[in-house]
């Protein structure tokens, strides 16, 4: 049994999949499918009930003058109060309530509802299998037959589980094969959800002999004395609709636990994987009812056209938002995780709020777009605890001034309520999942 380097160097990719603006990724989001049954046990219904909603009447005074003088002051340079909303609350109080109720374009705010809706239907530690069998026998490390690769929705089959794949086949005395690589099913590697595509790219990285330079420099980055896989495929790459009926199992791949995929998917905003996950979900409608329906929210306040917040047709109401993560939280409670062990926490975490000032350890998701900028998440406070907090903003031309003032408000709220200098027991990272990692292991 192999275990795959857990932090593949392919998500940092930027132009494949950072962000939500409409250029930031170009691949085709694949086909919804049926929700597959996960080995681990699904959330419970319990958590698909609405605790944590506040009534939108009555917000916190002074909180809500605050608000008002930050939308005082995005009306001054232009911006119509009808394109922002805001929604804060502490347990089950009200801080502040601009347009909560009302679905704004939300860009990457979207995978908060993809991440709510994949773990209500597999469970936190649900992996995807890809698997890899032949046909024909194997003599003097030929395989004189097919080698098949048959998908399982992995989001996160990249240059290193290709690697580990090719290892695993020489251990098995395989280096070459006089057939085709077929592939199968839902497979997707480097984010590509072409299926003859992702099979040229794995025909690449089975053979440290076509390596480019990319690849070469992602080995570099695994532990040391980590193979070179020399897997030859004389054939082509094609592509079937099932298994070979004279299929034989080799070995398995199996991802991340989903936890740990959403938590990458989300630091790095990575669009691609969220398209796949909600594909694998169902689709976006099934995304928008599951994360509605957990969130105890209503359908109107959740409307989707994909996954990832690509477009400004995905709207969210700012209420819906917060419910989001609050549901999430009720949802990981059961097994010792937090929000933070799927989001990123500031200062803690790298990604694409790297360059964010956003106050220190917020458990916080962005979203953007050419006219949107979104921010949420909770702040950790010394006064009034939690504080969910959600920030929509639309407007053209002004991405960087809606961020630099959302940032200036969490810090002058952050400041006001008293920051932090640990982060609470309800926004802390699990550290006892540090070691999961992929496994590639052999099946018999």
């Amino acid at each position: 049994m192999l275990k795959s380097r857990s932090f593949p160097i392919a998500l940092l990719i930027l132009g494949l999949t950072a962000g939500c603006t409409a250029e930031a990724s170009k691949s085709t989001a694949p086909q919804a499918t049926a929700s597959p049954i996960s080995n681990q046990p699904a959330l419970s219904s319990a958590s698909q009930s609405p605790f944590g909603l506040v009534s939108p009447t009555t917000p916190d005074a002074a909180t809500t003058r605050t608000i008002q003088q930050y939308l005082k002051k995005l009306a001054n340079q232009g911006f119509s109060e009808r394109s922002q909303g805001v929604w804060m609350q502490s347990g089950t109080t009200l801080l502040a309530n601009h347009q909560g109720t009302t679905p704004l374009s939300a860009a990457s705010l979207t995978k908060v509802a993809t991440s709510l809706a994949a773990l209500q239907t597999f469970g936190v530690d649900h992996r995807f299998v890809t698997e890899i069998s032949s046909t024909g026998t194997i003599e003097n490390g030929i395989l004189k037959g097919d080698l098949i690769v048959q998908g399982g929705n992995d989001p996160l089959f990249v240059w290193e589980e290709a690697i580990a794949v090719g290892n695993l086949l020489n251990q098995l005395q395989i280096r070459q094969v006089t057939g085709n690589l077929i592939v199968v099913g839902r497979f997707y590697m480097n984010f590509d959800t072409d299926p003859k595509a992702s099979g040229e790219l794995l025909k690449q990285g089975l053979n440290a002999a076509l390596w480019s330079e990319e690849v070469k420099a992602q080995h570099l980055t695994l532990p040391a004395g980590t193979p070179r896989p020399q897997v030859t495929i004389a054939g082509d790459v094609k592509v079937a609709n099932a298994l070979p009926a004279n299929a034989k199992p080799l070995l398995r791949h199996q991802s991340l636990p989903l936890a740990e995929l959403l938590k990458k998917m989300n630091r790095y905003s990575n669009n691609a994987m969220a398209e796949i996950i909600a594909s694998t979900v169902g689709g976006a409608k099934i995304v928008s009812f599951k994360a509605a329906q957990a969130a105890g929210v209503p359908q109107s306040e959740v409307l989707l056209v994909n996954g990832s917040g690509l477009g400004t047709e995905n709207r969210l109401s700012p209420r819906a938002v917060c419910a989001m993560f609050l549901a999430i939280e009720r949802s990981l409670e059961p097994f010792k995780l937090t929000v933070a062990d799927i989001f990123t926490v500031v200062g803690q975490d790298s990604g694409v709020l790297d360059a964010r000032k956003i106050p220190a350890l917020a458990v916080t998701k962005s979203g953007s777009l050419d006219a949107v900028s979104a921010l949420a998440g909770a702040l950790p406070t010394s006064q009034k605890g939690v504080v969910w907090f959600v920030v929509i903003n639309g407007g053209n031309n002004n991405l960087e001034g809606f961020r630099s003032d959302q940032e200036a408000l969490l810090r002058g709220l952050s400041s006001q309520w008293g920051a932090v200098q640990t982060s609470p027991a309800a926004l802390s990272i699990n550290s006892e999942r540090s070691s999961k990692a992929p496994v590639s292991e052999r099946v018999n």
